[in-house]
Formats: C-alpha cells, sequence, structure tokens
C-alpha cells in the first residue's frame, strides 16, 4: 500500500495483505471509515428532514392533512434510493475522497430549499414535494460510502467495518428528531421555528466536506462500474438480498420518516393539542431510529461469527413478533375510542421501537452477506488469488449500492402503504398487519435461499460473464450462498444450492 500524502491517493491498496494491514493499513483504513460515516450521518439527517418538518406543520396553517404528510415523507425516500445506483460507481471513478467531499456540499441545496419554504406556509403542495425531492441527495450517500469502506477494509472484518460505517451513518435519523425536539421544546412548534434546525445542518455540511477533504483518501485501484453490476445482477442470491434488504432497511428507513408522525396522531387522539402532541412525538420518536442505528454493528459483528444468514432469519423472525404487538395495540385502540390510551400508546411504542432494533441488527446481517457470498463465488473463477480477491470486491461492491437502492423502496412502502391505511381506516392498524405477513415472508424466503440445505447438488449450470478480459466463468446456478468470514479463514459451504 502506498500513499501520496500530498493529493491523498492511494495508488494500490490490498486490504488482504495482512503486513501491510498491521504496518499501518488499518490506522488508514479506519480514518478513512470515520470520517466516512460522519459524512454518511450528514447526508442520512438531511435525507429524513421532512420527518421533523411536518411535526411543525400544523394542518390549519399548512393544509396538509396526515396522509399528504406520508406521502410528503416518501418522496425524498424514491429519490434517495435511485441515486444509490449511481453515487455506488460514484467513488470508483473519482475517488471516495473526492465524492464525498462533493456529495457533502451538494446537501446545501435541500437544506437551503427546506430553510426557505419552511416559513412560507402558503407554499403550494406540489413545491413541497419537489423541495423534498432533493432531500434524496441524502440517501445517495449510504451507497458511494458504503462501496468506498468496503474497499478499506478485508474480508474478515467486513462485517464489523460496514455495519459500523451504516449504524453511524443511520444515526443521522436520530441526531436530526433530536435537534428537532430541542427546537420544539424551547421555542415551540409553530413553523417559523424549524429554521433552526436547518442553520444547524449547514453548520455541520460544511464541516463534513472539511474533514473528509484534510483526512480520507481516493483508492485508485478501486473498480465498481455498471459492468460490474450487471454482473452482480445475474446472480440469483443479489435478488434475494435486495429483496431481504428491503425487510430491514425499508423497515428502518421508513419507520424513521413515520415514526413522529404516527405518534402525533396517536396524542391528538388521545386528547393532546397539536402543540403538545408534537412535544410527546418529539421526545419519544428519536429513541427508535437510535437504537436501531446502534444495534446496526452488531447485525455485522454476529453475522462474522455465526453468519449473515442465520441472523437475518431470526431478525425476521423477530420483527414479526414485533409488528404483530403493534398490529394488536392499534386494533385494541381503534375498538376502545374513547377508554383512555396510556396502556396503549406503551405497546405501542414498545413495539415500535422493537422494530427499530431488530432491523438494525437485520441490516448489518444482510450487508455482510453480500461480500461472502461474492467472496465464495470467486472461488469458481480460473484467476489468480489476486484478480479473485479484486473481482469479488468490486462485485460485492457495486452490488451493495443496487441493493442499497431497491432496499430504500421498503421506506416509500411503508409510508405509502401507512398513508393508504390512515385515509381508509384512520387508523395504522391495516397497515400494520400487511406489515407482518411480509416479514414472514422474508423470513421464508432466507430459509429457502440461504439456508435450507437440498437433499442434491443443484445440476443447471449458468455462464456469468465477468468484468475481466478474456474470462467466461461457468458455475452451478446456486453455487455457493455465503461464504463466511472467521478469523480471516473463509469457510466455503460444501453444497450447492
Amino acid at each position: 500500500m502506498s500513499t501520496l500524502p500530498r493529493n491523498h491517493d492511494i495508488d494500490h491498496w490490498d486490504a488482504e495483505d495482512v503486513e501491510a494491514w498491521e504496518a499501518g493499513g488499518e490506522a488508514i483504513a479506519r480514518r478513512n471509515l470515520i470520517w466516512s460515516v460522519f459524512a454518511e450521518h450528514i447526508g442520512f439527517s438531511v435525507w429524513s428532514v421532512w420527518s421533523v418538518m411536518v411535526l411543525f406543520m400544523p394542518t390549519d396553517v399548512f393544509h396538509i392533512d396526515p396522509a399528504g404528510k406520508f406521502f410528503l415523507g416518501a418522496i425524498p425516500t424514491l429519490v434517495g434510493g435511485v441515486l444509490r445506483v449511481p453515487y455506488t460507481v460514484a467513488t470508483a471513478k473519482f475517488g471516495g475522497r473526492n465524492w464525498t467531499i462533493f456529495s457533502a456540499l451538494a446537501l446545501l441545496i435541500p437544506t437551503l430549499l427546506t430553510l426557505y419554504f419552511i416559513n412560507q406556509p402558503h407554499t403550494s403542495y406540489t413545491t413541497f414535494l419537489i423541495v423534498a425531492a432533493f432531500a434524496g441527495l441524502g440517501g445517495g450517500n449510504f451507497a458511494s460510502s458504503m462501496a468506498n469502506i468496503n474497499v478499506f477494509y478485508p474480508q474478515r472484518r467486513k462485517g464489523w467495518a460496514l455495519g459500523m460505517n451504516a449504524g453511524g451513518g443511520n444515526i443521522g435519523v436520530p441526531a436530526i428528531q433530536l435537534i428537532g425536539l430541542a427546537v420544539i421544546a424551547a421555542m415551540g412548534s409553530a413553523y417559523g421555528h424549524a429554521s433552526v434546525v436547518c442553520l444547524v445542518y449547514l453548520v455541520l455540511i460544511v464541516l463534513a466536506a472539511v474533514g473528509a477533504a484534510l483526512n480520507m483518501n481516493n483508492v485508485r485501484n478501486q473498480k465498481a462500474d455498471y459492468r460490474f453490476m450487471l454482473t452482480a445482477l445475474k446472480v440469483p442470491q443479489s435478488w434475494a438480498i435486495a429483496f431481504l434488504y428491503i425487510g430491514t432497511f425499508g423497515s428502518f428507513i421508513g419507520y424513521g420518516f413515520a415514526f413522529g408522525q404516527v405518534l402525533q396522531i396517536g396524542f391528538i387522539a388521545g386528547g393532546a393539542k397539536v402543540p403538545a402532541a408534537a412535544l410527546h412525538a418529539a421526545q419519544i420518536a428519536f429513541i427508535g431510529p437510535l437504537l436501531g442505528s446502534l444495534s446496526r454493528p452488531y447485525g455485522g459483528k454476529w453475522a462474522d461469527r455465526i453468519g449473515g444468514s442465520k441472523v437475518t432469519l431470526y431478525t425476521f423472525l423477530a420483527m414479526t413478533v414485533s409488528a404483530i404487538v403493534v398490529a394488536s395495540a392499534s386494533a385494541v385502540a381503534d375498538g376502545h375510542k374513547h377508554a383512555p390510551k396510556g396502556g396503549v400508546m406503551v405497546a405501542l411504542v414498545i413495539g415500535f421501537i422493537a422494530l427499530f432494533v431488530v432491523s438494525g441488527i437485520g441490516n448489518g446481517a444482510v450487508t455482510k452477506i453480500i461480500p461472502s457470498v461474492f467472496e465464495a463465488k470467486s472461488h469458481s473463477l480460473q484467476l489468480d488469488p489476486a484478480a479473485r480477491a479484486a473481482w469479488s470486491q468490486n462485485t460485492s461492491g457495486a452490488l451493495i449500492g443496487v441493493v442499497g437502492a431497491i432496499g430504500a423502496l421498503g421506506g416509500v412502502g411503508i409510508n405509502l402503504v401507512l398513508r393508504s391505511s390512515y385515509s381508509a381506516t384512520k387508523s395504522a392498524t391495516t397497515a400494520f398487519w400487511v406489515f407482518t405477513a411480509f416479514y414472514l415472508l422474508c423470513a421464508v424466503v432466507c430459509w429457502a435461499v440461504f439456508l435450507r440445505r437440498p437433499s442434491g447438488r443443484a445440476t443447471a449450470l449458468e455462464v456469468v460473464e465477468v468484468p475481466v478480459p478474456g474470462t467466461v466463468v461457468s458455475a452451478a446456478e446456486t453455487l455457493v450462498l455465503e461464504a463466511e468470514s472467521r478469523s480471516g479463514a473463509t469457510a466455503v459451504p460444501d453444497t450447492a444450492h
């Protein structure tokens, strides 16, 4: 590993070189991880800024009903998800350091737009939707950050590193909600005070860009172009991983946008006035995303030890139970409109927070499956060890962005299903029964694709075109599911499935 300190470039990086890793590579990787986390953290905050803004937007002033606010939260989720595809290859093309600086500064656009329009209550709903769409720029940062950090860490540490990077970024959701809480508590929930939240983030955005410029590196032998994406998508397990990520990350970001509003609606239904309901909701809403973010690295760490597939399966079973708790609590509230709701709200909040925690664990576990699958796949390539490692690194890095994009669409689904449920029944009950069924389906898919052991070997063959000149790989259609890295050793399953 050689570096050129003046321009922050690294000509060649091989994270699997143990000697170089121990001679200073680990310190370089850690420094890049720290600033990647911080920049991604700010990105997540800006991405979820409208989950806070809606608490400052009373219906009698802005004339946007709860269903409209859920849709307002879905728009940045959708845009952020789509942007994750081009953002994935950006660090390889422009350099991790360079792209982090640019993508951080780009967050000034949605922050300034929000700062202006949140003080214009007579703005049309369409304009608010456009302004909220720009917040999606923050959602794209996840893909570029994850693809970049995937390069810096060896296979045996990827679960922890990717979990830490993603978890630290995810904390941006509760962080902006905490700032919103502080503003509401200190100044009240009148819409004019929302500007303070935006002003805080203008400063933090600049700090993230400056920190990246001074402390991060560009890895010049990193590759993650669209050819690698196409290669990754030809592997059947890639689509299963994307589906599972809809259930884990999609739930996290979807609930992150919706939790505060669900609480606010609940408190208003219980008799609280709008300002008090906003304050009570803000006092609780940040807890779920915070715990979900903190649990994500543990999901990656446990996946390193016992396998990403197993942890993911346990996660979906726990999410199924948690969703049943929320649905049941909501159903009880629906049946007793005039009864005291203290106990019902406690059950709803506990179930909701449990969903955040276990979805965070699942995020880390699913992310670990990605490099494991391609590490195992690489052993079928007619390449030398270094070229196999590069193929695994680049293909898994490309898929992380695709999976992140598809997973983010789960957040759109969460908000749209909640919007539909509230529009039809004035309640979240129907939505959570839908989520319960979906989590159960995710558990079945995880078991069937990654854990079920068939009685015989797969015989169908496919040809996978690899973006290495002159290389075409023939392999069993479902060659290997997951190569778990433990203590630096790769364990490749002996059954093809």
